[in-house]
C-alpha cells in the first residue's frame, strides 16, 4: 500500500474526524440515553406523503425524475423556494439567486472551497457549528473566534477583531454565523446585531455567511429578520437545509446569494457531484407545492416545544442549585447549552456520564480555540419526554459527584 502520510493531499491531512461522530460511537450502547446527536424525531417523518408523491412522480414525469438534472437545481424546486422565501421571510429572490445543494453541509464546503486560501482569516462565533469549523479548517483557514452571549455574537468584540485585521493588512474573507437557535447554544441573534452585521459587511467589505437550518422551527417569540433580508450590499450568503424541517435522508439544501456568487458556486459544484439528486428535489418540490411543508413543520414545533419544556423542567428540578450552573432557554430549534462552573471539565466528565448511561456533546468541540471545556450541548428533539427526564436526572447526579470531588480536593 502507498504511504498515505506522504501521498495524501494537504486538504485531506487537515481534515479532522468529527468529535460528535467519534463520541457517538461510545453512546451506541444499550440503555444509554443520548442527548448527543442532532437528530430529528424520526417518528415525525412524513413517510406516507412521500410514498404518495414518489408514486405520482413516476407516472407524471415519465422517468424524468431518474435522469441527470441541472447543476443549479431543478426549476420546479427553485420555483417553490422562491415562493417559500417570500411567504416565510419576506425575501424576494429570483431562481438565479438559488443553488440547490446536497444538504447545507455541501453549501459550507462550497463556501470554503470558493473563498478560503490557506491562512486566510475568517471570523466565527464562539461557540460555532462544528461542521462549519471542520470545513474551514480543511481549507486551511485561520479561524478567529468571537464570543457570544444570549443575544448572539458580541458586536464590540467583532468590530475590534475586524479593525485588528485591517490594521495588520490581513486578507480576511467572511464572518460565519448561525443566527437562529444556534447550533450548539440555541441562542438567537438579536435584530440590532443582525443590522450591525450588515453594516460591518459594507464597512469592512466582508462577506457574511448566514447558516439557517432551524429558522422555521420556532416555538415562541417573534423572529428577527433574516440577515439576507436586511442586506443592501449583496454581501450576504444564506444557507438552508431540509434536514431539520423535512427529512435528512433526502440530503437537500439550498444557498441564496447574489447571482454572481451563485455562478461561481455552480462551477465548483460541477466538479463535486454534477447535480443534487433529481428525484429528491422533485419530491421536495411536490411536498412544498401541495402545501404539506408548513403543516409538517407545525407538527414538529408542537412536539419539540413539549420536549424542550420537559428538558428545561428537568434541569430546574434535578441540577444542583447555587453552584454556578446555567443553561440557555431557546425559543426554538433542537439544542440547549449548559454552562458548568469553570472548575469542572465536561470533557473529563463525559466518560463518567456514559458509565451512568447518559451522553452529551462536549462544548469544547464547538470552540475554534479549544476553550469552553466547562460547557456541553444537549439535544432535546430526538429523545422521548420520558428519556429526557431520566437522562437529565442521571446527568445531574454525575455533575453532583464531580462537584463533590472538587470540593474534597480543595
Amino acid at each position: 500500500m502507498i504511504d498515505l502520510g506522504k501521498n495524501l493531499s494537504v486538504v485531506t491531512r487537515r481534515t479532522k474526524s468529527s468529535v460528535i461522530r467519534e463520541l457517538l460511537k461510545l453512546t451506541n450502547q444499550p440503555g444509554i440515553i443520548s442527548f448527543a446527536g442532532g437528530l430529528p424525531d424520526s417518528s415525525l417523518f412524513p413517510s406516507e406523503k412521500v410514498a404518495d408523491i414518489v408514486g405520482d412522480l413516476a407516472k407524471k414525469f415519465n422517468k424524468a425524475e431518474l435522469q441527470y438534472g441541472p447543476t443549479e437545481g431543478m426549476p420546479q424546486l427553485k420555483e417553490e423556494l422562491v415562493k417559500l422565501l417570500e411567504k416565510d421571510d419576506g425575501i424576494k429572490v429570483k431562481p438565479e439567486n438559488i443553488l440547490i445543494t446536497t444538504a447545507s453541509q455541501q453549501g459550507l464546503d462550497l463556501i470554503g472551497r470558493g473563498f478560503i486560501d490557506p491562512s486566510d482569516p475568517i471570523l466565527v462565533e464562539l461557540p460555532s457549528y462544528l461542521g462549519g469549523l471542520q470545513v474551514f479548517q480543511s481549507y486551511g483557514a485561520n479561524i478567529i473566534g468571537v464570543k457570544c452571549d444570549d443575544d448572539g455574537i458580541l458586536i464590540d468584540e467583532l468590530e475590534k477583531k475586524l479593525d485588528m485585521l485591517v490594521e495588520e493588512d490581513e486578507h480576511y474573507k467572511f464572518i460565519y454565523v448561525v443566527p437562529d437557535f444556534q447550533n450548539p447554544s440555541g441562542v438567537t441573534t438579536s435584530q440590532e446585531r443582525r443590522k450591525k452585521l450588515v453594516e460591518f459587511s459594507d464597512k469592512y467589505n466582508v462577506l457574511v455567511v448566514e447558516d439557517s437550518p432551524y429558522r422555521q422551527v420556532r416555538f415562541e417569540g417573534t423572529a428577527p429578520d433574516m440577515i439576507y433580508k436586511l442586506d443592501h450590499t449583496d454581501n450576504v450568503v444564506s444557507l438552508f437545509t431540509f434536514s431539520k424541517t423535512f427529512a435528512p435522508g433526502l440530503r437537500l439544501g439550498y444557498m441564496v446569494a447574489h447571482e454572481e456568487i451563485i455562478k461561481k458556486m455552480v462551477k465548483l459544484k460541477q466538479s463535486l457531484d454534477l447535480c443534487t439528486s433529481t428525484l429528491n428535489q422533485l419530491i421536495a418540490a411536490e411536498f412544498l407545492r401541495q402545501g404539506y411543508f408548513h403543516d409538517h413543520v407545525n407538527s414538529m414545533i408542537t412536539v419539540y416545544k413539549n420536549k424542550r419544556d420537559a428538558m428545561l423542567h428537568a434541569l430546574e428540578e434535578y441540577m444542583p442549585k447555587g453552584e454556578g450552573i446555567s443553561w440557555t432557554r431557546p425559543e426554538g430549534g433542537l439544542f440547549l447549552w449548559v454552562r458548568l462552573p469553570e472548575t469542572l471539565s465536561a470533557n473529563e466528565m463525559f466518560y463518567d456520564a456514559v458509565e451512568q448511561k447518559v451522553a452529551y456533546v462536549i462544548g469544547s468541540a464547538f470552540h475554534c480555540d479549544g476553550s469552553g471545556t466547562n460547557t456541553m450541548r444537549l439535544n432535546f428533539s430526538y429523545p422521548s419526554v420520558e428519556q429526557i427526564d431520566t437522562g437529565i436526572k442521571r446527568l445531574a447526579e454525575v455533575i453532583k459527584k464531580e462537584l463533590s470531588k472538587k470540593s474534597v480536593r480543595v
